[in-house]
This record gives structure tokens, sequence and C-alpha cells, in this order.
């Protein structure tokens, strides 16, 4: 086994998944990840290992069909796969995100009506938050639904669905006035809804349409969408939890965990550009000698290691803490800023040990350094995260008197 990106206290059964997971990172991503990044093509026969493995139900609860595992085992599952390619662990997230949302807040009817088939990946998910124009500043969404009898009437425009084509169940977050006074906060406006469509582009539903794939510089192959909703009508029963208003803190709870996520696929494509780094170091010759013997590539590579171990950490803790049942809004944050700046600063150093090599799409650290920069956005800028953990500091160590 590799020395780093080790983690301690880890059960049998945590050990098998992973090493299964490793072994099909190596076998079945690897060997095709470049050429179908390059193509920018759906991974369809790995989602299809990914759903025999069990991935998609890793942390669904055994009652409903799913494995039972924890916030950190599917943490080093998507380490190891965004290890192989980053955009596989992006069809995973979103779907978890959603069925982590199910597990938390749905209804025991929503919940046995979705979470089994979310197991085995028959219902893929995504999730809705984001809107044209309003990037981190989700307060200011402007998507509405209105209630009419049994029924809510949705209008608007969301942006960035990750799985947006091939998912059959979003979570969407819009406002919902009725019944609130004036003074009532924003957030306490928004309610989170369970929208059914079929896969695919057009109109998936009926009033929901799906325009197409947006073009990306990288986390390619993954379809990332808009989603044009006009006049969609929607049951009151497919209200997350049944009860409108608590759309936000829903959300909330589900980018949170969706954080630690950003940070294991951090730390998993800085991992693959150290070993590309280091292997390449050992190869290529200069002045009659390897580079690696150049003290200035031998200590560009241990800064490198230093930074994917500390990241790692990071993340661990941060999972770990949510495992506990415990509040990690600070630690998630921590752990996704850190990992996502390191992997950026990890992938530089790889590209530079690769020379000109590096700059030819013949080798993977020109998809990785790709990939690396929506690490720095996904799941909130590496300044929203900042924003987090200096208010929450300030609670903490607020002056007395």
């Amino acid at each position: 086994m590799p020395r780093l990106c080790q983690t301690d206290g880890l059960t049998d059964d945590q050990s098998e998944i992973l090493k299964a997971v490793r072994v099909f990172v190596e076998e079945r991503i690897l060997p095709v990840a470049t050429e179908l990044e390059h193509a920018d093509e759906y991974p369809t026969e790995i989602v299809e290992g990914l759903k025999e493995l069990g991935i998609f139900g890793l942390m669904i609860p055994e009652e409903y069909d799913g494995l039972g595992e924890s916030l950190l085992t599917y943490a080093l599952c998507v380490e190891e796969i965004a290890r192989g390619w980053m955009s596989v662990s992006g069809v995973i997230n979103t779907h978890f995100i959603v069925a982590y949302m199910l597990m938390q807040h749905g209804t025991e009817e929503q919940k046995q009506r979705y979470l089994p088939r979310m197991a085995t990946g028959e219902v893929r998910g995504a999730f809705s938050m984001s809107e044209p124009g309003l990037g981190s500043d989700v307060a200011a969404i402007k998507t509405k639904a209105v209630r009419d009898g049994d029924d809510y009437v949705i209008d608007g425009q969301k942006m960035w669905l990750t799985n947006g084509g091939t998912s059959t169940l979003v979570a969407t977050l819009v406002k919902t006035d009725e019944g609130h006074a004036d003074d009532v906060s924003v957030y306490k406006r928004m309610t989170t809804f369970l929208l059914e469509k079929e896969p695919g582009f057009g109109e998936t539903a009926p009033g929901l349409t799906i325009p197409g794939k947006i073009d990306k510089m990288g986390y390619k192959g993954v379809d990332t969408t808009e989603m044009v909703l006009e006049g969609h009508r929607v049951s009151a029963e497919q209200v997350l939890g049944g009860e409108p208003g608590r759309g936000f803190y829903q959300m909330m709870d589900g980018v949170e965990v969706g954080r630690v996520n950003v940070a294991a696929r951090a730390c998993g494509i800085a991992n693959r550009a150290f070993e590309l780094a280091i292997a390449y170091a050992q190869q290529r010759e200069t002045f009659g000698k390897p580079i690696v013997e150049h003290q200035a590539i031998l200590f560009r590579l241990a800064e490198m290691a230093t930074k994917v171990e500390t990241s790692h950490s990071m993340m661990v803790k941060a999972a770990r803490l949510k495992d506990k049942g415990q509040r990690n809004d600070v630690e998630a944050g921590m752990a996704k800023m850190l990992a996502a700046e390191y992997c950026n600063e990890v992938v530089q150093d790889s590209f530079r040990i690769h020379g000109g090599y590096g700059y030819s799409k013949e080798y993977e650290i020109e998809r990785l350094y790709r990939e690396a920069a929506f690490m720095l956005i996904g799941e909130g800028t590496s300044d929203i995260q900042k924003m987090i953990i200096g208010r929450a500091l300030l609670k903490d160590y607020q002056l007395k008197g």
C-alpha cells in the first residue's frame, strides 16, 4: 500500500470496501479516464460497475436496502474514485446528497418510496440551489412555488445541476411565501421539493425542461445542466419532510456533507498528481541523472506529499465529526478550503515537474490541471468557507465583558 492517505482505526468492513474500490479504480477507471474525459463521454460502464459494488447505496441504511456505512467510509471511497477520475465522483456526490437529505429530513413515506431504489441506482439524484447570476447568495433565489389546492406550481430557472440530465429525482430549493408574515426571515421562506422527471434532455416532465449540457473546461463526462420550470405542478406530498419553510436548513445540512465530499475529491486529485510526479521524476533525466536527484525537485515532492497528507487528515476529521452527530460546519469548511487550495498547488507542482509534457493532452496531468480548478468553487468557494469559518470562530472566541 502507498504511504500517503492512510486512515487509522478502520474496521475490517471499511478496509475491504476501500480495497474493492481501489481495485475497481485501477482496473476500470484509470485505463479509460483520460480518453472518456477528452471525448466528454458519460462513463456508463463505470457507473454500472459502481452500482454493482453498492456505492450508490453506501450510506443508505440497511432497512432501505443500502449498506449502512458511515460518512467516513463514503468520503474515503470518493477519495479513491477521484484519484481515478474526478468526474465519476461527481456522479455519485449529488446522488448521495439527495439520499442524505431524505435520510435526515424526509417523511417515512418519502424514505420508503425513494431510498431503496436510490440504493440500487435505479433512482438517480441531483440537487439544485443555484440560479443564473446567483452564485453563493442563496437568499436571493427567485424560483417560486405557489400553492394551488393540494399542489404547488413552480416557476423559475435553476443552474449548475450536476447529473441534471441523468437524474430522475431533483431536490430543488425554491421560495414559498404562504402564510408568512412580512418580518419572517427570508431563510424561513424556502422549501425543498422532490421533483421527479425522466432522464435525458428537453421537457423531461410537464413544465420541467433540461435544455442540454453546459460545456465546461474540465469536470467533463458528467452532465452539468440548467433546469427551467414553467408552470411545473407538483404535489404537496413532494415537499421534503412534509413541511414548507425548512428548505434552507435541509439544503445546508446536505451541503455540509457535500463539502466533506469535495475535500475528499481534492485529496484524490492531489494524491494522483503526486503519484504521477514522483514516478515521472524517477524516469526523466537531465544533466546526466534522474531529475528526482536534483534537490529542487526532491524538495518540491516533499512539500507536495505533506500537503496531500495534511488535506487527508483534515477531511477525515470532518467526516468523523459528522458521523458522531456533531455539527461540523467549521471543520468541513476548513477541510474543503485547505484541500482545494492544496490540491491546486500540488497539481501545479506536478505540472511543472512534467515540464513541456505536462502541457500535452497525452499526459494525465493535463486533465488533473483542469479538474483541480473546480475544487476551488464546488460546494462554495474558498472565500465562502473563510466567511463560515471566521464567523464561527468569532462566536467561540468572543471577548467577555
